[in-house]
């Protein structure tokens, strides 16, 4: 008879554990670290926690408004911990590892997400974060809802490739003064071209800048520049100016060197990536009617 009190008495002790970490406090003070994580912050209904963010969360307009943390590799604790957190949150991208050492033997938590271009990786991201809200329901209806853009978006492309075959394409990503990195294999840049609809020609892995032999021979049909300091045609002659092979291309050639947003590559997907993808989409495949009416990439 001992056997089933011992079992009785090892069920209450789980239970009462399971009891204790349900009301757990969740924190109530969070900084974010990484443009597409603070974006599903925002999303899932926790804007009001955030006390800061990172210079790379910049959407909603609202978040330019908190105080900012520096940019997400180059942390520092001190005006971290001027701010009282409860929680750091953000991708394996953030540092350097130092801070969060110092960040944690301070007492605060730190939340480390994925920042890969996958779904899986965004599942597990937002399931995180809904349990860390308070709003798992919510976090899974987000998921739902975003697989059910991209499926949209990859049936729009069975149709637009009847019509045209997938574009070569280049991303670059850079900084006025200095030479722009191609985004290769296994980076959010080459997801992006892929699921826009195009052939990333990039063959190497991560980001990493290309030779004007190496760019002249590749010879795009379309370049997207991501620059992290200006927009628009000033960005697209800065580039222009300091990569003059660039003006030989295909892409220069036919006016179709694409500006894209460079806070849409950081941080994993973020919720904005869909309409992102469509607007990519209706510039790579002019002739197809775009999913995205609305959104527009200069030119």
């Amino acid at each position: 008879m001992k056997r089933p009190n011992s079992l009785l008495a090892l069920c209450v002790s789980l239970l009462s554990c399971a009891s204790l970490m349900a009301a757990e406090p969740l924190p109530q003070r969070w900084i974010s670290s990484g443009g597409s994580l603070s974006e599903w912050v925002v999303a899932l209904g926790g804007e009001s926690r955030l006390v800061g963010v990172d210079t790379t969360s910049q959407h909603p307009q609202s978040l330019r408004a908190l105080p900012s943390i520096g940019y997400q590799r180059q942390l520092a604790a001190e005006g971290m911990l001027s701010l009282r957190p409860d929680m750091l949150i953000g991708s394996e991208e953030m540092g350097p590892p130092p801070v969060l050492t110092q960040l944690r033997s301070a007492g605060v938590r730190v939340e480390m997400l994925f920042s890969k271009a996958d779904l899986a990786s965004l599942q597990t991201s937002l399931q995180r974060i809904g349990t860390l809200l308070g709003a798992s329901q919510r976090a899974d209806q987000a998921f739902a809802a975003y697989q059910q853009r991209l499926q949209q978006q990859a049936d729009w492309l069975v149709t637009a490739q009847r019509q045209q075959a997938p574009p070569g394409v280049l991303l670059l990503l850079g900084h006025t003064g200095g030479s722009p990195m191609v985004g290769g294999k296994d980076t959010s840049a080459d997801w992006l071209i892929a699921r826009a609809g195009g052939r990333n020609l990039a063959s190497h892995s991560g980001f990493k800048a290309l030779s004007t032999e190496a760019l002249l021979a590749l010879d795009p049909e379309v370049v997207i520049i991501a620059d992290r300091s200006l927009s628009g045609a000033a960005a697209r002659e800065a580039l222009l100016q300091q990569n003059p092979a660039l003006a030989a291309t295909r892409a220069a050639r036919n006016q179709r060197l694409l500006m894209l947003d460079p806070t849409l590559l950081v941080g994993g997907l973020g919720p904005r990536l869909p309409d992102g993808l469509a607007a990519l989409s209706a510039a790579f495949y002019p002739a197809s009617h775009s999913l995205l009416a609305t959104t527009k990439l200069t030119p």
